[in-house]
């Protein structure tokens, strides 16, 4: 986009009928702005447009629409607002329509990347910044005009007829000239920079003779110092070699006598250990039996199963024994117990008495029927008289019958008392009989352990006594013999294989120390001390080798890398052409800056004597505004010779700006605003003056004065105003009756 001052060129797209400055916006659509959705505003007539609506209706968001379809959405910068919905992107155009044709052009913009899509010459003859400062008019915009020298300077001079305005080509000027001076680093045309460069160059050559002299030095001396390097490389690798071969044979003597001690004592101990092998076997012989020693294994096996086979029969001989004396124990306390049961006792009580009883009777029955017998027999022979007689004799021979019976009960024993005695002789026959089983038993048990002791003697094993046990401890104790023998000799013979190894050690290990001794060069048996002195010698003496060695190596180094860099080095003739190139280039750069000096004057003189025509007619149209807006308070508009902006009141008081109201300030810049306008009609041409709600400042005489005004330049320019007071749409009625309405 060209900037503002260029004069806009008095075309259209092809197809197009009319010219730029019949052209006006005709209706706005938002597809997505802020609250606003596929919303069409409009339609807007070519000169006066008033747009209506309450708080928040979107009168704000209109105006930052229009500039964003222009000149590009705002960026997300801080707190402001930039109207992007959370949905979706802005996006909407502007339709401009010829006033002669009535056709439509529309500007559409959706993302800043991809820029404005239609015809852009419509803004060739105006930028955002102009835009902002003169077209977008706010009650915030007006308390000041910002730079008002410079967009004077280049409103005025936009219609000079040149390809660029003279008051740009005059900024573009004093930006070069201020270049050529500039001290800024990234300037390269800078005249300072350049002789600062010059400076620095001539150092600069200067210090790469004094370098190149530098390099010679050091090539001779790095040429010395090679020898030098050389041989202290091989001394020092003969002393390395030396403590090397030093420190091994110390290490290896240290390790040698450290295992010539170690089988010196390990030597000691096995002696000792044979010592007590050979004492412990001899007096574990003393304490076995010599004959048991010499048993067979087979023997001993056949031994162990007689002695199990005998230890089977004693058992069983005991068990009959014990099984026996048990017997025979409960036999005779059964019978005991029998004797003196108190229960026995009383039935042997009892039969007594009933024996008793049964004497008396047999003695009383007899003597009772005798006595009855007798006197009838008697009575039967006195009377004669058979039955009595024969009664007598029945009674006689019943009481002898009786006495009969009585004296076989007599002799005869009861019954209870023939029980009682078979109960003891029972008793009696059973503890007899287990006695004598007990002794037979006993007998056999006898037998059995003279057998015992009998085979123990044939065998060897009397010191037993007859004991089965203490025969196994016997056999026990005869083969740990044995196999303490046999331990023995394995021990013994290990022991005499370990002293030998020893031995043969211990003459390996002299021979060893002799055989280091001699490759060191030392006599044998030279202490371990010794040889750590002379590696300290050594030692001390390496490091200041190493010590000198690294001065040399680093100094060599240092030359070797500064030469071989130095065989590359083309900058003392690369600085001397670099130098001729500044010192043309400072040349060149000397005669730009006289040829911009002189166009610098020129234009000055051009744009004085333009303004000098132009600017009195803007300040004459600013006056005559002004006055109409304060009902002739202030009746003057100037620029002091200091270039302050200043207004003369009807009685000649001359006042800046900033002593005025808010309300006369407003007024001051509209009407120095609207006075531009209508000067510069060349420029934003086709672009409508958006004034958002400029009067709610103004009180109701100076608010019909600025619509008045407003009215004038609506005559030259669409002029669209915003407000939600309904008395100032009134005013805007009554003032023009061809006003067009656009209610939100």
């Amino acid at each position: 986009m060209n900037e503002l001052s260029h004069e806009a060129p008095h075309r259209m797209e092809p197809g197009e009928g009319g010219s730029i400055s019949s052209l006006y916006v005709s209706r706005m659509k938002i597809v997505s702005f802020g609250s606003f959705s596929n919303r069409v505003i409009g339609p807007f007539t070519p000169h006066l447009n008033v747009v209506h609506g309450k708080n928040e209706a979107g009168k704000t968001t209109l105006n930052a629409f229009f500039g964003g379809v222009l000149f590009g959405w705002e960026d997300a910068r801080g707190a402001r607002n930039t109207y992007k919905p959370s949905n979706a992107e802005r996006a909407g155009s502007i339709f401009f329509a010829d006033e002669e044709t009535d056709e439509e052009i529309e500007l559409v913009r959706v993302k800043n990347a991809e820029g404005l899509q239609g015809p852009e010459y419509l803004l060739d003859d105006i930028d955002k910044e102009t835009f902002q400062t003169m077209f977008a008019l706010t009650s915030d915009e007006l308390r000041s005009l910002r730079n008002t020298t410079d967009v004077t300077a280049k409103l005025l001079t936009a219609g000079s007829g040149t390809g660029a305005s003279p008051a740009q080509a005059l900024g573009e000027i004093q930006r070069r000239i201020a270049e050529y001076t500039s001290r800024a680093s990234g300037i390269d045309h800078s005249i300072t920079q350049l002789s600062a460069e010059l400076d620095d160059l001539r150092a600069k050559i200067a210090q790469a003779g004094d370098e190149s002299e530098r390099f010679k030095h050091q090539d001779k001396e790095f040429h010395e110092l090679a020898p030098q390097r050389e041989a202290l490389i091989a001394s020092l690798q003969k002393l390395n070699a030396e403590i090397e071969a030093l420190s091994a044979g110390k290490a290896s003597l240290e390790k040698l006598d450290d295992e010539l001690a170690h089988s010196l004592d390990k030597r000691k101990e096995l002696l000792e250990e044979e010592r007590k092998l050979v004492a412990d076997h001899r007096r574990h012989e003393q304490a076995i039996d010599p004959g048991l020693t010499s048993i067979a294994p087979a023997e001993e096996h056949s031994l162990r199963d007689r002695i199990d086979m005998l230890s089977e029969e004693r058992s069983k001989c005991q068990h009959s024994v014990d099984l026996a004396k048990e017997n025979y124990t409960d036999s005779k306390s059964n019978y005991e117990a029998l004797l003196e049961a108190p229960d026995l006792q009383e039935l042997e009580n009892r039969a007594r008495r009933q024996r008793h009883v049964q004497i008396a009777l047999s003695v009383a029955l007899p003597v009772l029927f005798v006595i009855a017998g007798v006197p009838v027999f008697m009575h039967g022979r006195e009377i004669t008289s058979l039955s009595f007689t024969a009664l007598g004799i029945i009674l006689v021979v019943f009481a002898l019958f009786l006495a009969g019976a009585a004296l076989v009960m007599l002799f005869r024993p009861s019954k209870t008392e023939e029980a009682l005695t078979q109960r003891k002789q029972d008793a009696q026959w059973i503890m007899l009989q287990d006695k004598k089983k007990l002794e037979t038993c006993e007998e056999g048990l006898a037998a059995q352990m003279i057998q015992t002791t009998t085979f123990l003697e044939r065998s060897g094993l009397g010191a037993a006594q007859g004991s089965l046990r203490r025969a196994r401890s016997l056999l026990d104790e005869a083969r740990d013999a044995r196999a303490a023998s046999g331990l023995f000799v394995q021990k013994q013979q290990a022991l005499v294989a370990q002293l030998s190894s020893i031995e043969d050690r211990l003459a390996d290990i002299q021979s060893q120390k002799g055989s280091l001794y001699g490759r060191l060069g030392l006599a044998v048996d030279t202490p371990l001390s010794d040889i750590a002195t002379l590696i300290e010698q050594k030692s001390h003496q390496r490091s200041g080798l190493i010590e000198t060695s690294e001065n040399v190596n680093r100094r060599y180094g240092e030359l070797k890398q500064e030469l071989a860099h130095a065989k590359h080095l083309r900058n003392f003739d690369a600085l001397k052409l670099e130098y001729q190139q500044v010192n043309t280039q400072l040349a060149e750069s000397e005669q730009d800056l006289a040829r911009l000096l002189l166009a610098k004057h020129m234009l000055e003189s051009a744009i004085t004597a333009w303004e000098s025509k132009s600017q009195p007619e803007v300040y004459r149209q600013a006056s005559r505004l002004l006055s109409m807006m304060t009902a002739g308070a202030w009746v003057q508009v100037r620029m002091s010779e200091e270039g302050k902006l200043q207004v003369i009141d009807r009685v000649k008081t001359v006042r800046e700006p900033i002593h005025l109201s808010l309300g006369t300030c407003q007024q001051l810049y509209l009407s120095l605003r609207i006075a531009l306008l209508m000067t510069a009609e060349n420029v934003g041409r086709a672009i409508p003056i958006m004034a958002d709600d400029i009067l709610v400042n103004f009180d109701e005489e100076r608010r019909r004065g600025a619509v008045g005004a407003l009215k004038e330049l609506s005559a030259r320019r669409q002029v669209i105003l915003f407000t939600c007071h309904e008395e100032i749409v009134r005013l805007m009625q009554d003032a023009d009756s061809q006003l067009n309405l656009v209610e939100l």
